[in-house]
């Protein structure tokens, strides 16, 4: 997860401190977020903070309705499969090209990384924010050995709202470690284009199955808020974040 820009200032401050808030869970989905009172806590003026949440608005992580505030935003099963659709397309793509022309060092540097998603991904009580940024950087990294700036920004945009969704509830741990991630660099460093591409497809489906798993309470509140933007503990939804029961094995991390 990238640091602000200089010149981003305190505007690009208040975004990374927001964004992780976010990210980390402390703010969750559909909950209200104040402007007056987030520039109060770090010590801001309004205009850089505005600026912050405004971003996260356009990066799907925030939604706001005039007169009613702005909220984490809170996602419908639509959004959900819209969103990997989109992030299945992009990364099959930065597969293919990566199983053309990544290097063996980059083959080797992408295993152990991978190696370390797959271990922390299986440790429920683990730093979940460390797992997410090296998680990340793995399909980051995909990207920017496809040699193509473009897709691996593209790329990287989509990954801000699945991380989010991520940190939606305790999530489903696996029994033992498994190597999802590493099966994937191994058959993304096959060099065969077409089975890289089908490996990453299967390996997106599968996190979005996850992704569907984990956000089934919060669909559930989707239908309750509406347009309803609710501020107060007596009138906010209550959320069932128990771990489902017999999770099918696609619902383990991806």
């Amino acid at each position: 997860m990238k640091a602000p820009r200089e010149n981003d200032g305190l505007a690009g401050e208040a975004y990374v401190i927001l964004r992780e808030r976010i990210l980390r869970g402390e703010l969750s989905i559909g909950q209200v977020i104040s402007r007056r009172k987030l520039a109060t806590q770090l010590g801001m003026s309004l205009p850089p903070v505005s600026e912050a949440m405004l971003r996260l608005e356009h990066e799907g992580l925030l939604e706001s309705r005039p007169r009613a505030g702005t909220r984490i935003r809170v996602p419908t099963p639509q959004d959900v499969r819209g969103h990997y659709i989109v992030r299945e397309a992009l990364e099959v793509q930065a597969a293919k090209l990566f199983a053309e022309i990544a290097t063996p060092d980059e083959h080797s540097e992408l295993m152990k990384l991978a190696a370390r998603v797959d271990l922390l991904s299986s440790q429920a009580d683990g730093n979940r924010f460390h797992y997410l940024s090296l998680h990340e950087k793995l399909h980051r990294r995909i990207a920017e050995c496809a040699r193509c700036p473009s897709l691996t920004d593209a790329i990287e945009k989509t990954h801000a709202l699945s991380s989010t969704w991520r940190c939606a509830s305790r999530g489903v741990s696996a029994a033992k470690p498994h190597r999802r991630h590493q099966e994937l660099i191994e058959a993304l460093s096959g060099g065969d284009p077409a089975m890289a591409g089908e490996a990453m497809r299967q390996h997106i489906q599968a996190a979005l199955g996850n992704a569907l798993l984990r956000l089934k309470p919060y669909f559930q509140v989707s239908k309750q808020l509406g347009e309803s933007y609710a501020r107060s503990d007596k009138r906010r939804v209550k959320v069932d974040l128990s771990e489902p029961k017999d999770p099918s094995p696609e619902a383990l991390s991806a």
